[in-house]
C-alpha cells in the first residue's frame, strides 16, 4: 500500500514508515522535501487522511512492517547508519536481519559493548530512548582502580557535570583483589552522551571496560557478542507498555 490507511499526523506517519526517528521527522518536513497528494507540506502536525499519498522527493513513503532487532555490540563499531571515514558501523552487523530500513535506538560509543536496539518504529524508538519515559540502562564497569566509598556515595547522591546533574538509580561496587581494579554495576536512565565515562572521569577514574547488560527491560543473556536476534512478542509487549 502507498496510501495512508488511517488518520495520522505527517511526522508520525514518516517516523512509523522508518524514514527517520520521531524527533527527526519535523526537521525533514520543514526542509520542504515532503509532499502530500502533490502539495508541499512543511507543517509536521499536518493531519493525513485515509487515501493521502506521501512522498519525499519522487519517492512514495510506504508503511513498512515493523522490525525489532537486538544486538550485542562488540568494540570498535560506530553507532551510526553510515560513516564518512569508512569505519565499521553497527549496521554492518545487522544487515542480514531484514531488508527494512532500520536505525539504532540511542547509541553506544565506539569502545562500549553491549545491548543496542534497532527498529523502523519511530514512535517506539522515541518512547524507549527519551529519559522522561524512564527506560533504565544497566552497565558493568571496569575501572583502573578501586572505587572509593566516598566517591560511590557521591555518585548515589548525584554528580554535577558540565551538562547537568547525573543521578543514578542504583550502584553496586565490587573490589577486584587480583587485579586491583574497581568493578561496578550501575543503573540509570540518563540519556546524556558518554555519561558513564564522564561521570567516573570527573571523579578521577579511568574506565577500562564498559558493557551495557540491560536496556529498557531487555537483557543480553544468551546473546553472544556480535550477534543479533529479533525481539520476542513478550519483549515487544513490555516495551510498548512502558508508561509515558
Amino acid at each position: 500500500m502507498s496510501e495512508v490507511s488511517q488518520d495520522s499526523s505527517l511526522s508520525k506517519y514518516i517516523a512509523q514508515a522508518g524514514v527517520c526517528s520521531r524527533r527527526q521527522a519535523p526537521e525533514l518536513i520543514a526542509s520542504g522535501r515532503v509532499t502530500v497528494n502533490g502539495v508541499r507540506i512543511t507543517n509536521s502536525a499536518h493531519k493525513l487522511l485515509q487515501g493521502d499519498i506521501v512522498k519525499i522527493g519522487n519517492r512514495v513513503i510506504r508503511q513498512a512492517a515493523k522490525v525489532y532487532i537486538l544486538l550485542n555490540k562488540p568494540k570498535d563499531y560506530i553507532t551510526t547508519v553510515s560513516d564518512e571515514k569508512g569505519r565499521k558501523t553497527v549496521l554492518d552487523l545487522v544487515r542480514s536481519a531484514t531488508k527494512a530500513k532500520i536505525f539504532p535506538v540511542g547509541r553506544l560509543d565506539r569502545h562500549t559493548t553491549g545491548l543496542l536496539l534497532f527498529t523502523n518504529d519511530g514512535d517506539l524508538a522515541n518512547k524507549v530512548s527519551h529519559p522522561r519515559y524512564g527506560a533504565q540502562k544497566t552497565y558493568n564497569v571496569v575501572l583502573d582502580k578501586p572505587l572509593q566509598p566516598k566517591d560511590a556515595q557521591k555518585i548515589r547522591k548525584g554528580v554535577k557535570l558540565e551538562d547537568g546533574i547525573v543521578k543514578v538509580d542504583n550502584l553496586v561496587s565490587v573490589f577486584n583483589k587480583q587485579r586491583f581494579q574497581g568493578r561496578a554495576k550501575i543503573t540509570l536512565h540518563s540519556g546524556k552522551y558518554r555519561v558513564i565515562r564522564r561521570l567516573f572521569e570527573y571523579l578521577g577514574y579511568k574506565v577500562i571496560k564498559l558493557d551495557r547488560t540491560a536496556y529498557a527491560g531487555l537483557v543480553k543473556k544468551g546473546l553472544p557478542v556480535g550477534r543479533w536476534r529479533k525481539l520476542t512478542p513478550q519483549e515487544l509487549a513490555m516495551l510498548k507498555g512502558i508508561k509515558k
